[in-house]
């Protein structure tokens, strides 16, 4: 579809008018519940912040379990909450629903030059490097800019590395990338890996480990793993494997408490082939 708007609803097919029809549907209810639910009248955009980061992390939740059915219903409560911000903005004439989607359509059109310009651009990483020149000519003052400082530290390691990339800052081979894991390894190691308990400097290892961290997330974008994604299924695999031991070991007469390492194993081994 050409960047232009089409001229008439009559020329759009049946399925995109059942779409406009299902969104004005939905702005129709926030207007219903703006005005007459105690509730939803009382919020603002401040009071909504954290339920719609929520809201985000269920959408993750389900995205990660690929759990389609609740993927559409996370996605449902996400689109009211993208409409009640626009609503209460539009009640102080500020911006309303219409100017936030002529305001994304725009950006989209000017960050993509190679499909509404004269661009060219041939291969993902090429879209890439124009979008991150583009921000620049916008005005951001660094490339690094648009990394939100609220971010899980993980994911903002990630976003990091992949904005620097987009400005031609980067590794060129995954290997070397692979050496500078093992010198952080090292490091960390010959300063923090004491055979003993003495006492280390805990500002200094907290700053190598997180060179170590920062390094491994690293190579696993140049092995096209999302670190984020992968610790969260090992998040999710230990928490299934210890509910296992949980709960067959009480089944078993046995207390968690008073169970030996070795007990232990014998039902995580257990866990581990299921």
């Amino acid at each position: 579809m050409p960047a232009e708007t089409r001229s008439s609803l009559a020329e759009l097919p049946a399925e995109r008018i059942q779409q406009l029809l299902a969104f004005d549907r939905l702005l129709n209810i926030m207007d219903d519940l703006r005005a007459q639910c105690p509730w939803d009248k009382k919020q603002t955009i401040q009071s909504l912040r954290h339920l719609t980061i929520e809201e985000t992390y269920e959408l993750s939740d389900a995205i990660l379990e690929n759990d389609l059915p609740e993927i559409k219903k996370e996605l449902g409560d996400i689109m009211l909450h993208l409409v009640f911000y626009a609503k209460i903005a539009s009640e102080t004439n500020t911006f309303d629903i219409s100017d936030v989607l002529h305001g994304i359509c725009e950006k989209l059109i000017v960050r993509h030059p190679h499909i509404y310009g004269n661009v060219q651009a041939d291969t993902e990483e090429q879209v890439k490097q124009n979008w991150e020149q583009i921000k620049l000519k916008e005005g951001n003052k660094s490339v690094l800019g648009g990394v939100p400082t609220s971010l899980p530290a993980l994911v903002k390691a990630m976003r990091i590395q992949e904005k620097a990339r987009g400005a031609g800052f980067d590794w060129e081979q995954k290997q070397q990338v692979w050496e500078k894991v093992e010198e952080e390894m090292q490091e960390f190691k010959e300063h923090f890996n004491a055979e003993d308990d003495s006492l280390i400097d805990k500002e200094k290892a907290e700053g190598e480990f997180g060179d170590l961290l920062f390094s491994l997330v690293n190579y696993a974008r140049f092995i096209d793993i999302n670190p984020e994604t992968a610790l969260e299924r090992t998040n999710k695999k230990f928490i299934k494997r210890f509910t296992y031991l949980e709960t067959q070991s009480r089944a078993d007469g046995k207390n968690l408490a008073e169970m030996t390492l070795g007990e232990m194993d014998e039902y995580w081994n257990k866990a581990k082939s299921l």
